[in-house]
């Protein structure tokens, strides 16, 4: 059986990236090793849309979150986070466990956080010295507006940290010229990479922000990562098979294009949601919707749970269930990356016959792959 992986990653690998991560191991403190580093760098500056320092990671996306908070604050700083859903609730998290005195913005799961919330709370606490926004949040498929939040951000002289780690290479984002200080993104969504690295962009203020932390870090240091890039080597030894696989990968973004990136995402969200509606359900969130990832609310008297269950194992399609308070009250449909329109129709084909045979007959058969055909011209 053919497997489909839709889930808001890890997504598919492209066989060129699969190809490249089968080479011959080399040393990373080789001069080959140092040359597909620095081209590795500069290609994300592409992706990233930035002239900045972008340092590399051996971890997780969280990883990234956290070394973004260990380099800039001192425990007892005052930081606001943005807390639309679970991965806004990750940066509550780690900023208080470090010590910083959080000002958590929360909204509905589903909605997003009006920026202008966040200009009236850095007027009022004008000690605070950073923003923690989430460019996608994951867990309910809304999109926040970054580049209103810069502007915010460059007016009051306040550092913006941007978790884009659903959202490079899948959403527009133009970190520059929006004016964002802190980028963390990682290599297993729109990077068509296994997991394994993390990215973070840092701006000349950000970097000045760095000489006045307190908290104690050493595998995230920041400045040791930059003096051992310069050197054109890591500090510690890295993955080096993912690198090469990365490289691959970032060759392929940049033949096809930022623009036609973002145009490819938004054709294959605009497919999957119309193909939704086609099946009388209803997306999680009514507006800012992302372009990697569709939330689903599950209909009344079915078993979410049997959903995902009974299309993995019957037709080989993989979807992601819900995280933390919705967990079993909607399902997400990933289509970042390597996703290919076919791989939609084919989940959506799925899905109609798993919802068929679970009692929802609430929609015209057929109807679905007919809306997402025409969506996708």
């Amino acid at each position: 059986m053919h497997r489909y992986l839709l889930i808001p990653g890890p997504t598919p690998i492209p066989p060129r990236v699969l190809r490249a991560m089968q080479r011959p191991m080399i040393g990373h403190r080789s001069p080959e090793y140092g040359e597909i580093l620095k081209r590795v760098v500069e290609n994300l500056k592409y992706v990233f849309q930035t002239g900045n320092d972008i340092l590399v990671f051996s971890s997780s996306g969280t990883g990234g979150m956290e070394s973004s908070i260990v380099n800039l604050l001192s425990s007892g700083d005052k930081a606001i986070a943005l807390a639309s859903g679970a991965f806004g609730e990750r940066f509550v998290k780690i900023l208080e466990g470090f010590g910083v005195e959080v000002l958590p913005l929360r909204c509905e799961w589903g909605e997003v956080i009006n920026p202008r919330s966040v200009a009236r709370e850095l007027d009022r606490n004008r000690d605070i010295k950073a923003v923690f926004a989430t460019l996608v949040e994951t867990s309910t498929g809304v999109v926040n507006d970054i580049k209103s939040l810069g502007r915010i951000c460059r007016e009051r002289k306040t550092l913006l940290v941007v978790d884009a780690v659903s959202g490079l290479g899948v959403e527009e984002l133009r970190t520059d010229s929006w004016g964002v200080d802190v980028v963390i993104s990682a290599s297993q969504k729109g990077l068509m990479t296994p997991p394994g690295l993390s990215f973070v962009s840092i701006s000349e203020r950000a970097w000045e922000m760095t000489q006045t932390s307190r908290i104690y870090r050493f595998y995230w240091d920041f400045k040791t990562y930059k003096e051992s890039f310069e050197k054109g080597q890591p500090p510690y030894t890295p993955p080096v098979s993912l690198v090469f696989g990365l490289d691959e990968a970032l060759k392929m973004i940049k033949e096809e294009g930022m623009e036609k990136v973002w145009e490819r995402q938004r054709r294959l969200a605009r497919a999957t949601r119309e193909g939704i509606k086609g099946l009388g359900l209803e997306l999680l969130a009514k507006g800012n919707l992302s372009h990697g990832v569709t939330a689903v609310k599950v209909p009344e008297n079915i078993d979410g749970w049997e959903i995902l269950k009974v299309l993995r194992e019957k037709y080989g399609v993989t979807l992601a269930g819900g995280q933390e308070r919705l967990r079993g009250k909607i399902f997400r449909i990933g289509h970042m990356g390597y996703i290919q329109f076919k791989d939609i129709l084919v989940a959506l084909g799925a899905l109609e016959k798993v919802l068929l045979s679970l009692g929802h007959k609430d929609f015209r058969r057929g109807e679905a792959i007919k809306r997402a055909k025409e969506a996708g011209k």
